[in-house]
């Protein structure tokens, strides 16, 4: 499986952005980019996962994952595939519920290089900005443990933070605005809602691009 973090120097040539989860809504992120004067050569786009199922263009994820200046956390709907991979009958109907036909149209050796590229995806980024350092998970933090602590467990193989980092929604349940300590902000994906909420300083930046959301490029930081 990929790291616990990926960490990123400061962006002193261009910008950096941040997008909420994809599901495959390449062509629209394509068309916002395009709209910002997004630079190559010089800007940064980072993801908070969910790359694919949903969406009509799941399948452009793995030429999007080889550019050098698009960068993802995992999300759910990665780790789903990495995790059923294994089981044809179990994947098949895990993902027909999931939006995950277009998985099933794939020849062997692509689902080969696509599972390879999830399995390189780390559970957290770690981003330098002239501000402070930002994070990005896919779903939550827990309330009880500081960034730094957060990434030592998941680093030593904490399953059950991996879990919570991929699927929890307890923050938004709850509302809870407590802070997470040690670092200046956190975005987050995996629930949709119709515009980013901030939480103390956690940004749930899902904005539900595969049921007609806008898509948001949100600076950074």
């Amino acid at each position: 499986m990929g790291a616990a973090v990926q960490k990123f120097e400061e962006n002193c040539r261009g910008r950096d952005f941040v997008v909420g989860d994809l599901h495959g809504e390449f062509p629209r992120l394509r068309q916002a980019l395009n709209k910002q004067g997004f630079d190559e050569g010089r800007d940064r786009l980072f993801c908070t996962g969910d790359l694919v199922d949903r969406g009509p263009c799941s399948d452009e994820a793995l030429e999007w994952l080889a550019r050098p200046w698009f960068h993802s956390v995992l999300g759910n709907h990665e780790d789903m595939l990495l995790q059923h991979g294994g089981d044809p009958d179990a994947l098949q109907w895990w993902l027909r519920c999931n939006g995950g036909d277009w998985w099933l149209t794939l020849d062997a050796d692509t689902r080969r290089r696509f599972l390879s590229a999830f399995e390189e995806l780390p559970l957290t980024l770690e981003v330098a900005t002239p501000q402070g350092l930002v994070g990005m998970v896919h779903a939550d933090v827990p309330p009880w443990l500081d960034w730094p602590s957060l990434v030592a467990a998941l680093e030593d193989g904490d399953e059950d933070l991996r879990r919570y980092v991929l699927w929890e929604r307890r923050r938004l349940s709850f509302l809870d605005r407590q802070p997470v300590a040690g670092i200046l902000k956190v975005y987050c994906g995996h629930t949709p809602l119709s515009a980013p909420r901030l939480l103390g300083n956690v940004h749930f930046i899902d904005t539900g691009i595969c049921y007609g959301g806008k898509v948001r490029l949100l600076p950074l930081p």
